[in-house]
């Protein structure tokens, strides 16, 4: 699937890890900000195509690309999504600490963006994403994460119980996030690895996935609001699982 990007951070790290995945970029005749300036120059250092907008009408992509790419004068980059891996590499390397992440049917993309942002900010090792029932890798995703994507390897599965049983197998414990959960997330121990599972935006974990972990936990409310967005619960359980 082709991607048009429009974020410059997501474009500057997708040129930084795989240039040659970039077909294009496309920049008004001046570039707006120093973030674009940046990708720019680096660019053009890689040899990858770059036109500015008065070009545009000769030069644009047929297809389903020129289809999403209507407005003039905006930095668009054109590039290949990342590849993902098999559940095998994604822990094939598997220590005495770190943290992975398993999104159980997470439908909004933006949530998946700022997901992998927070992971990419605080080392995440890896992410499962499920196929069915998924906010596909689209380039909303990519230009949220604002360069995340190109740093948290990540791979697609069908059946996440059996992504479960190889994180098992190669030393990582599966721990649930649900608000109905009785331990509170400070209780959990830091000194494991530790593969949390994020469930969906209205539903939460799946009957399945939930008996197929190795602890529950929550964040506790402190206030009158009883749950967070996924987002923004995975971020707090992030921070605290990777210390």
């Amino acid at each position: 699937m082709s991607l048009i990007l429009r974020n410059p951070h997501s474009v500057l790290a997708l040129l930084k890890t795989r240039p040659k995945d970039m077909t294009r970029l496309n920049v008004p005749p001046q570039a707006s900000n120093d973030a674009w300036e940046a990708v720019v120059r680096l660019a053009r250092s890689q040899g990858v195509n770059v036109t500015t907008a008065t070009q545009r009408s000769n030069k644009a992509p047929r297809g389903p690309v020129a289809a999403e790419s209507s407005r003039m004068g905006v930095a668009e980059a054109f590039a290949e999504e990342r590849r993902p891996l098999s559940v095998e590499e994604l822990f094939g390397s598997v220590g005495q600490k770190g943290l992975w992440l398993a999104l159980d049917s997470l439908q909004d993309p933006h949530n998946v963006g700022a997901i992998f942002r927070a992971a990419a900010f605080f080392g995440v090792k890896g992410i499962i994403l499920t196929q069915e029932r998924s906010a596909p890798l689209t380039a909303t995703v990519y230009d949220v994460a604002s360069g995340g994507m190109e740093y948290v390897p990540f791979c697609v599965q069908v059946n996440l119980q059996r992504a479960f049983e190889v994180a098992k197998k190669a030393g990582l414990w599966v721990l649930g996030s649900s608000e109905h959960a009785q331990d509170d997330l400070e209780s959990i121990p830091r000194d494991r690895p530790w593969l949390l599972v994020l469930g969906n935006e209205e539903k939460g974990l799946r009957r399945l996935t939930s008996e197929s972990c190795d602890l529950l936990c929550k964040i506790p409310s402190l206030g009158e609001v009883g749950s967070l967005n996924v987002s923004v619960a995975a971020g707090i359980m992030i921070s605290r699982l990777s210390k």
